[in-house]
Protein backbone atom coordinates (compact mmCIF):
# COMPACT_ATOMS: atom_id res chain seq x y z
CA UNK A 1 0.00 0.00 0.00
CA UNK A 2 1.26 3.48 -0.61
CA UNK A 3 1.66 5.11 2.64
CA UNK A 4 1.67 9.56 2.78
CA UNK A 5 2.35 11.69 5.87
CA UNK A 6 0.14 14.50 4.35
CA UNK A 7 1.57 16.88 6.94
CA UNK A 8 3.92 17.05 10.03
CA UNK A 9 5.52 19.78 11.81
CA UNK A 10 7.89 17.27 13.99
CA UNK A 11 11.40 17.59 14.14
CA UNK A 12 11.88 13.97 13.26
CA UNK A 13 10.66 11.64 11.57
CA UNK A 14 12.83 8.81 12.66
CA UNK A 15 10.36 6.87 14.77
CA UNK A 16 7.60 6.25 12.03
CA UNK A 17 10.90 5.46 9.35
CA UNK A 18 12.09 3.14 12.20
CA UNK A 19 8.55 1.34 12.50
CA UNK A 20 7.43 1.07 8.86
CA UNK A 21 11.16 0.06 8.23
CA UNK A 22 10.48 -2.52 10.33
CA UNK A 23 7.15 -3.99 9.13
CA UNK A 24 9.11 -3.69 5.16
CA UNK A 25 7.18 -0.50 4.37
CA UNK A 26 8.14 3.32 3.67
CA UNK A 27 6.06 6.24 3.52
CA UNK A 28 6.14 9.81 1.60
CA UNK A 29 6.38 13.22 3.66
CA UNK A 30 3.61 16.16 2.32
CA UNK A 31 3.64 19.24 3.84
CA UNK A 32 -0.60 20.00 2.42
CA UNK A 33 -2.30 23.11 4.37
CA UNK A 34 -5.17 23.21 2.09
CA UNK A 35 -7.76 21.21 0.38
CA UNK A 36 -5.88 21.89 -2.82
CA UNK A 37 -2.82 20.84 -1.59
CA UNK A 38 -4.58 17.45 -0.14
CA UNK A 39 -6.27 16.61 -3.48
CA UNK A 40 -2.95 17.51 -5.72
CA UNK A 41 -0.09 16.09 -3.82
CA UNK A 42 -2.00 12.69 -2.17
CA UNK A 43 -3.81 11.13 -5.02
CA UNK A 44 -2.78 7.53 -4.94
CA UNK A 45 -2.39 7.16 -1.84
CA UNK A 46 -4.27 4.05 0.03
CA UNK A 47 -3.03 5.37 3.91
CA UNK A 48 -2.70 8.80 5.20
CA UNK A 49 -1.23 10.00 8.10
CA UNK A 50 -2.60 13.15 8.98
CA UNK A 51 -1.95 16.40 11.54
CA UNK A 52 -4.27 19.35 10.37
CA UNK A 53 -4.46 19.23 6.56
CA UNK A 54 -8.29 19.03 6.27
CA UNK A 55 -10.06 15.90 5.52
CA UNK A 56 -13.58 17.53 4.06
CA UNK A 57 -15.28 15.35 2.23
CA UNK A 58 -14.38 16.84 -1.13
CA UNK A 59 -10.95 15.54 -0.15
CA UNK A 60 -11.69 12.20 0.35
CA UNK A 61 -13.81 12.38 -2.45
CA UNK A 62 -11.49 13.22 -4.71
CA UNK A 63 -8.63 10.53 -3.27
CA UNK A 64 -10.91 7.88 -3.81
CA UNK A 65 -11.45 4.92 -4.53
CA UNK A 66 -7.49 4.30 -3.68
CA UNK A 67 -8.07 6.05 -0.41
CA UNK A 68 -8.51 3.07 2.85
CA UNK A 69 -7.24 4.78 5.81
CA UNK A 70 -6.66 8.30 7.57
CA UNK A 71 -4.72 8.17 10.99
CA UNK A 72 -4.57 11.06 12.84
CA UNK A 73 -1.91 12.54 14.72
CA UNK A 74 -3.90 13.29 18.19
CA UNK A 75 -6.59 12.67 19.92
CA UNK A 76 -9.36 15.19 18.26
CA UNK A 77 -10.43 14.65 14.81
CA UNK A 78 -11.64 17.30 14.22
CA UNK A 79 -10.32 17.76 10.54
CA UNK A 80 -11.72 14.95 9.15
CA UNK A 81 -15.47 14.14 8.01
CA UNK A 82 -16.37 11.21 9.80
CA UNK A 83 -19.57 11.16 7.79
CA UNK A 84 -17.72 11.42 4.84
CA UNK A 85 -15.10 8.87 5.58
CA UNK A 86 -17.66 6.00 6.56
CA UNK A 87 -19.67 7.08 3.18
CA UNK A 88 -17.29 6.71 1.36
CA UNK A 89 -15.72 3.37 2.99
CA UNK A 90 -12.66 5.73 4.39
CA UNK A 91 -11.51 3.49 8.15
CA UNK A 92 -10.64 6.83 10.24
CA UNK A 93 -8.36 6.30 13.62
CA UNK A 94 -6.99 7.96 16.45
CA UNK A 95 -4.66 7.74 19.18
CA UNK A 96 -6.74 8.08 21.88
CA UNK A 97 -4.16 6.78 24.72
CA UNK A 98 -1.20 8.68 24.60
CA UNK A 99 -1.05 11.82 26.65
CA UNK A 100 -3.81 10.77 29.35
CA UNK A 101 -1.24 11.06 32.00
CA UNK A 102 -0.20 14.48 30.68
CA UNK A 103 -3.84 16.22 29.91
CA UNK A 104 -5.01 15.19 33.34
CA UNK A 105 -1.82 16.75 34.88
CA UNK A 106 -2.65 20.01 33.23
CA UNK A 107 -5.90 19.98 33.85
CA UNK A 108 -5.50 19.24 37.76
CA UNK A 109 -2.14 21.64 37.94
CA UNK A 110 -4.42 24.63 36.37
CA UNK A 111 -7.60 23.66 38.62
CA UNK A 112 -4.91 24.26 41.82
CA UNK A 113 -3.22 27.21 40.23
CA UNK A 114 -6.37 29.25 39.95
CA UNK A 115 -8.32 27.82 43.36
CA UNK A 116 -4.37 28.80 45.49
CA UNK A 117 -4.01 31.93 43.16
CA UNK A 118 -0.29 30.91 42.37
CA UNK A 119 -0.06 32.54 38.99
CA UNK A 120 -1.26 35.85 40.56
CA UNK A 121 0.52 35.43 43.54
CA UNK A 122 4.01 34.91 41.82
CA UNK A 123 3.48 38.02 39.53
CA UNK A 124 2.68 40.03 42.77
CA UNK A 125 5.59 38.78 44.54
CA UNK A 126 7.76 39.08 41.75
CA UNK A 127 6.87 42.99 41.57
CA UNK A 128 7.61 43.20 45.05
CA UNK A 129 4.74 42.65 46.89
CA UNK A 130 4.96 39.93 50.28
CA UNK A 131 1.55 40.00 51.21
CA UNK A 132 -1.01 37.17 51.23
CA UNK A 133 -3.48 39.32 51.93
CA UNK A 134 -3.55 40.05 48.19
CA UNK A 135 -4.37 36.49 47.50
CA UNK A 136 -7.68 36.47 49.57
CA UNK A 137 -10.46 34.85 49.48
CA UNK A 138 -8.52 31.60 49.32
CA UNK A 139 -11.17 28.51 50.05
CA UNK A 140 -10.46 25.10 51.00
CA UNK A 141 -9.93 22.27 48.19
CA UNK A 142 -10.76 19.28 50.60
CA UNK A 143 -14.80 18.91 50.84
CA UNK A 144 -15.25 21.13 48.13
CA UNK A 145 -16.52 19.49 45.19
CA UNK A 146 -14.97 18.73 41.65
CA UNK A 147 -17.30 18.95 38.68
CA UNK A 148 -15.87 16.38 35.82
CA UNK A 149 -17.30 17.10 32.24
CA UNK A 150 -17.26 14.03 29.96
CA UNK A 151 -15.54 10.81 31.76
CA UNK A 152 -13.81 9.17 29.04
CA UNK A 153 -10.08 7.77 29.55
CA UNK A 154 -8.93 11.05 30.61
CA UNK A 155 -11.72 12.39 32.59
CA UNK A 156 -11.83 9.45 34.65
CA UNK A 157 -7.79 10.26 35.35
CA UNK A 158 -8.22 13.37 36.23
CA UNK A 159 -11.43 12.08 39.05
CA UNK A 160 -8.94 9.54 40.29
CA UNK A 161 -5.95 12.34 40.66
CA UNK A 162 -8.60 14.98 42.12
CA UNK A 163 -10.20 12.56 44.47
CA UNK A 164 -6.76 12.51 46.15
CA UNK A 165 -7.76 16.25 47.36
CA UNK A 166 -10.05 14.77 49.67
CA UNK A 167 -13.01 16.28 47.57
CA UNK A 168 -16.44 15.11 46.52
CA UNK A 169 -16.30 14.27 42.94
CA UNK A 170 -19.23 14.78 40.51
CA UNK A 171 -19.30 13.93 36.79
CA UNK A 172 -21.66 14.31 34.01
CA UNK A 173 -21.40 11.99 30.65
CA UNK A 174 -24.73 11.35 28.36
CA UNK A 175 -22.98 8.10 27.12
CA UNK A 176 -21.28 6.61 30.65
CA UNK A 177 -22.35 5.67 33.72
CA UNK A 178 -19.70 5.30 37.13
CA UNK A 179 -19.20 1.69 38.49
CA UNK A 180 -17.55 -0.38 40.50
CA UNK A 181 -16.35 -2.55 37.57
CA UNK A 182 -13.92 0.17 36.62
CA UNK A 183 -13.22 1.55 39.95
CA UNK A 184 -15.17 4.60 38.90
CA UNK A 185 -18.02 4.53 41.71
CA UNK A 186 -16.73 7.04 43.74
CA UNK A 187 -17.93 9.50 41.11
CA UNK A 188 -21.54 10.82 41.67
CA UNK A 189 -23.49 10.68 38.19
CA UNK A 190 -25.19 14.11 38.04
CA UNK A 191 -27.20 16.27 35.45
CA UNK A 192 -25.14 19.00 33.66
CA UNK A 193 -27.73 21.47 35.81
CA UNK A 194 -26.33 20.48 39.32
CA UNK A 195 -22.99 19.91 37.99
CA UNK A 196 -22.62 23.77 37.10
CA UNK A 197 -24.69 24.53 40.23
CA UNK A 198 -22.94 23.18 43.30
CA UNK A 199 -19.23 22.47 41.73
CA UNK A 200 -16.52 24.53 42.98
CA UNK A 201 -13.91 23.83 40.40
CA UNK A 202 -15.43 22.51 36.87
CA UNK A 203 -12.83 20.55 34.73
CA UNK A 204 -14.06 20.02 31.13
CA UNK A 205 -12.88 17.10 29.45
CA UNK A 206 -14.97 16.18 26.58
CA UNK A 207 -14.68 16.08 23.21
CA UNK A 208 -15.60 18.83 20.42
CA UNK A 209 -19.01 17.85 19.02
CA UNK A 210 -21.95 19.41 17.49
CA UNK A 211 -23.81 18.28 21.20
CA UNK A 212 -20.78 19.68 23.36
CA UNK A 213 -19.71 23.22 20.95
CA UNK A 214 -20.42 26.28 23.02
CA UNK A 215 -21.83 23.83 25.84
CA UNK A 216 -20.78 26.22 28.67
CA UNK A 217 -22.04 29.45 27.33
CA UNK A 218 -24.36 32.26 29.15
CA UNK A 219 -26.62 30.29 30.48
CA UNK A 220 -24.05 27.83 32.24
CA UNK A 221 -22.01 30.50 33.58
CA UNK A 222 -25.44 31.97 35.42
CA UNK A 223 -25.68 28.62 36.88
CA UNK A 224 -22.01 28.44 38.26
CA UNK A 225 -21.24 29.91 41.72
CA UNK A 226 -19.30 33.37 41.89
CA UNK A 227 -16.73 30.99 43.54
CA UNK A 228 -16.48 28.67 41.17
CA UNK A 229 -13.85 28.06 38.59
CA UNK A 230 -13.71 26.77 35.54
CA UNK A 231 -10.90 24.60 33.58
CA UNK A 232 -10.37 23.40 30.07
CA UNK A 233 -7.63 21.26 28.61
CA UNK A 234 -9.79 19.47 26.14
CA UNK A 235 -10.94 21.46 22.96
CA UNK A 236 -11.68 24.72 22.05
CA UNK A 237 -14.95 26.04 21.03
CA UNK A 238 -17.18 24.07 24.37
CA UNK A 239 -17.02 27.03 25.52
CA UNK A 240 -18.10 30.38 24.72
CA UNK A 241 -14.97 32.48 24.83
CA UNK A 242 -17.23 35.66 24.70
CA UNK A 243 -19.40 34.23 27.21
CA UNK A 244 -16.64 33.57 29.56
CA UNK A 245 -14.90 37.49 29.28
CA UNK A 246 -18.40 38.64 30.40
CA UNK A 247 -18.81 36.12 32.97
CA UNK A 248 -15.51 37.18 33.94
CA UNK A 249 -15.40 40.62 33.79
CA UNK A 250 -19.18 40.57 35.67
CA UNK A 251 -17.28 38.19 38.01
CA UNK A 252 -19.92 35.44 37.75
CA UNK A 253 -17.23 33.01 38.45
CA UNK A 254 -14.09 33.34 39.93
CA UNK A 255 -11.77 32.25 37.54
CA UNK A 256 -10.72 30.14 34.46
CA UNK A 257 -7.63 28.16 32.64
CA UNK A 258 -7.79 27.59 29.29
CA UNK A 259 -5.04 25.08 26.87
CA UNK A 260 -7.49 25.18 24.01
CA UNK A 261 -8.70 27.78 21.75
CA UNK A 262 -11.90 27.86 19.80
CA UNK A 263 -8.96 29.60 17.28
CA UNK A 264 -5.62 28.83 17.84
CA UNK A 265 -3.20 30.84 18.35
CA UNK A 266 -5.99 32.72 20.80
CA UNK A 267 -6.96 36.04 18.57
CA UNK A 268 -4.46 38.82 19.88
CA UNK A 269 -7.81 41.18 20.68
CA UNK A 270 -9.44 38.44 22.65
CA UNK A 271 -10.44 39.66 25.91
CA UNK A 272 -9.71 36.36 27.64
CA UNK A 273 -5.67 38.00 27.12
CA UNK A 274 -6.29 40.76 29.59
CA UNK A 275 -7.60 39.07 32.55
CA UNK A 276 -5.74 38.10 35.07
CA UNK A 277 -8.52 36.10 36.40
CA UNK A 278 -8.06 33.49 33.40
CA UNK A 279 -5.17 31.82 33.13
CA UNK A 280 -3.61 30.75 29.75
CA UNK A 281 -1.02 28.22 28.03
CA UNK A 282 -0.67 27.40 24.15
CA UNK A 283 -2.25 23.90 23.74
CA UNK A 284 0.62 22.60 25.45
CA UNK A 285 -1.66 19.77 27.62
CA UNK A 286 -1.00 16.44 25.63
CA UNK A 287 2.99 17.36 25.59
CA UNK A 288 5.74 15.48 27.17
CA UNK A 289 8.89 14.22 25.72
CA UNK A 290 7.42 10.16 26.40
CA UNK A 291 4.01 11.34 24.93
CA UNK A 292 5.50 12.70 22.05
CA UNK A 293 7.39 9.49 21.16
CA UNK A 294 4.55 7.57 22.22
CA UNK A 295 2.05 9.01 19.34
CA UNK A 296 4.09 9.16 16.25
CA UNK A 297 5.07 5.04 17.57
CA UNK A 298 1.30 4.43 17.61
CA UNK A 299 0.34 6.53 14.77
CA UNK A 300 2.84 4.48 12.43
CA UNK A 301 1.72 1.28 13.99
CA UNK A 302 -2.01 1.77 13.40
CA UNK A 303 -1.46 2.15 9.56
CA UNK A 304 1.28 -0.88 9.56
CA UNK A 305 -1.71 -2.91 11.32
CA UNK A 306 -4.49 -1.51 8.79
CA UNK A 307 -1.88 -2.33 5.75
CA UNK A 308 -1.08 -5.94 6.99
CA UNK A 309 -5.02 -6.59 6.72
CA UNK A 310 -5.47 -6.83 10.73
CA UNK A 311 -7.65 -5.14 13.11
CA UNK A 312 -7.01 -1.82 13.81
CA UNK A 313 -6.99 -0.84 17.12
CA UNK A 314 -8.08 2.90 17.55
CA UNK A 315 -11.18 3.37 14.55
CA UNK A 316 -12.98 6.51 15.36
CA UNK A 317 -16.14 5.47 12.71
CA UNK A 318 -18.15 2.51 11.39
CA UNK A 319 -17.54 1.62 7.93
CA UNK A 320 -21.70 1.54 5.69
Amino acid sequence: MKIVVSDCDHDSMAIETEVFKKAGMSFELFQCKTEADAIAQLKGANIIINQYTPMTRKVIAALKPELKQIVRYGVGVNNIDLVAASDLGVQACNVPDYSMSEVSDQALAMALALARKVVQMNALTHAGAWDYQKSIPVFRIAGSTIGVIGLGRIGRMFAKKAAALDAKIVGFDAYYKPNAADGSEYITSVSLDELLRTSDIISINCPLTDETRHMIDDAAFAKMKPTAYIVNASRGGIIDEAALARALEAKKIAGAALDVAEIEPLPADSPLRKLDTCLLTPHMAWYSEQAGLELKRKVAEEACRFAKGEAVKYPVNKLK
